[in-house]
């Protein structure tokens, strides 16, 4: 019982080409039990792509999965067609009454702006308040990540001397936790950001759990709410040419941007990519997918505004 999204959307055929199974919403129209309802809130400039990358992470489950996609009303995408926008997507105002089993904010390409100078950050920071009721478990991504712990934890940011790019190699902190049930003791997540929290402002908290790190990136998964969140500031989701997209097009820019790091055969662009996270990038969605979201949520979605917090086994 895989994701069910609109039959017309881009993905589909896409994720088709790559053999991974989806169903279209007219399909899953005749099975007779209630999906999981997640929402994708898309804070970046390509939303096809980014639309792509999680719908192939979510497909890899037995779950069935309905997706709905949302944007922000006060932040207009130059990078994606209207007619796109109007056919796929909600604004906020259309889905605030609603409660969501799960909830994905991406990244968005902002980071260097203080919070409160994003045009958006009355509208997200609204957005994330309504989450943390309405929705049984969120992922907040890379800046999104950020942002949800210093909105809601007063955790701050601190500028990079150099844009941290490359696929790098975290270790989990506990095993406990079903999140990273399966892992393995090394495992490699890309990143691609110029800006960091720091552990010690997240040890000092009682409220958060590190969860995984690494010791050339830093902080990577941090959980809260007994997993109602989770903020991760790793890109599991990419593809493999993600980062090889981003280093080309800041080479054409002129723009200062060293060689993706752990990310080409023996370092060197010609002799291609070694995708080193794909397993675990599917293995982290299918856990959280299973754990704490199925298992997790009610078979009522109102129900959902009444829990507390999740328990960890």
């Amino acid at each position: 019982m895989p994701l069910k999204i609109p039959h017309n959307l881009p993905a589909v055929e896409i994720l088709k080409q790559e053999n991974i199974f989806v169903m279209d919403d007219l399909r899953a129209s005749t099975q007779d039990i209630r999906p999981l309802r997640v929402a994708l809130l898309n804070l970046m400039p390509v939303k096809i792509t980014t639309e792509t990358d999680f719908v192939r992470l979510l497909s890899n489950s037995p779950l069935q999965v309905e997706v709905d996609f949302i944007k922000m009303k006060t932040h207009q995408s130059k990078n994606t067609s209207d007619e796109h926008l109007a056919t796929f997507y909600h604004n906020f105002e259309d889905i605030r009454t609603q409660n969501y089993d799960g909830f994905i904010i991406t990244g968005a390409p902002v980071e260097l702006m203080e919070f409160e100078d994003v045009n958006y950050w009355d509208e997200i920071t609204e957005i994330f308040d309504w989450a943390a009721k309405h929705v049984t478990s969120t992922l907040y991504i890379c800046w999104a990540a950020q942002a949800g712990l210093y909105h809601f934890y007063d955790v701050p940011k601190y500028p990079l001397e150099k844009k941290m790019f490359g696929v790098f190699k975290h270790q989990v902190n506990d095993r406990s936790v079903p999140l990273l049930r399966g892992f393995d003791d090394d495992f490699f997540i890309p990143h691609s950001r110029h800006t960091e929290i720091r552990k010690e402002d997240i040890l000092k908290n009682p409220a958060l759990n590190l969860l995984a790190e690494s010791k050339e990136s830093g902080v990577h998964i941090v959980m809260a709410r007994g997993g109602r969140e989770f903020f991760i500031t790793g890109h599991a989701e990419y593809s493999p040419d993600t980062l090889h997209n981003e280093y080309i097009r800041d080479l054409n820019k002129g723009l200062p941007i060293d060689i993706p790091k752990n990310y080409y055969k023996d370092g060197d662009p010609q002799k291609g990519i070694s995708v080193k996270w794909r397993a675990h990038a599917h293995l982290m969605f299918k856990n959280w997918l299973n754990y704490y979201v199925y298992q997790a949520t009610p078979f009522h979605p109102k129900e959902i505004e009444t829990l507390g917090n999740l328990r960890d086994e």
